[in-house]
């Protein structure tokens, strides 16, 4: 089942942890916190109005990314898979940059190889940035998840809104 990372700004307090531990978990270095270091991280945190919104890629099912990509270098393995990058067959043209409507691609440290979130698939235990998260902003869940707790909190809304009409 396909599983995605849901962002509650109402618990971020724009520490940066998921930050700073996504950047060093891409580069694997042990050199200080730098710009160099921080933007290789997958994720960033936007502030917007008095919230700190962590923005992270959507995979999403139509991803613009991957039906731009001249060498199919952006794919997913199936429909529950993260859509990932082949760093073997990307050419470096951009075009997955200008296609993701949340800005979540960005060229390598040499401005050769697009880069974008996988959902840590390459490391034990799951994302990083969720791992890291001490407020519980982060979290893992599947699509199925995400629905059943939208479904409730709806629910709730409506008894809630017939109990003040009464």
């Amino acid at each position: 089942m396909q599983k995605v990372i849901v962002v509650d700004p109402a618990k971020c307090y724009a520490c940066l942890s998921c930050v700073v531990e996504c950047a060093y978990s891409k580069t694997s270095t042990a050199e200080p916190i730098s710009s160099r270091i921080l933007s290789q991280s997958r994720i960033q945190v936007e502030p917007v109005d008095k919230y700190a919104v962590p923005v992270v890629c959507r995979h999403c099912e139509e991803a613009p990314c991957m039906l731009v990509c001249p060498t199919s270098a952006i794919h997913r393995e199936n429909q529950d898979s993260p859509v990932v990058v082949d760093d073997e067959l990307c050419i470096g043209c951009k075009a997955c940059i200008l296609a993701c409507p949340f800005g979540m691609i960005r060229l390598n440290f040499e401005g050769k190889i697009a880069q974008k979130c996988n959902l840590c698939i390459d490391i034990d235990g799951g994302p990083i940035c969720v791992r890291s998260c001490p407020s519980g902003a982060l979290q893992l869940k599947s699509l199925e998840e995400v629905r059943v707790e939208a479904l409730k909190k709806a629910a709730r809304e409506t008894v809630k809104a017939l109990e003040s009409a009464a």
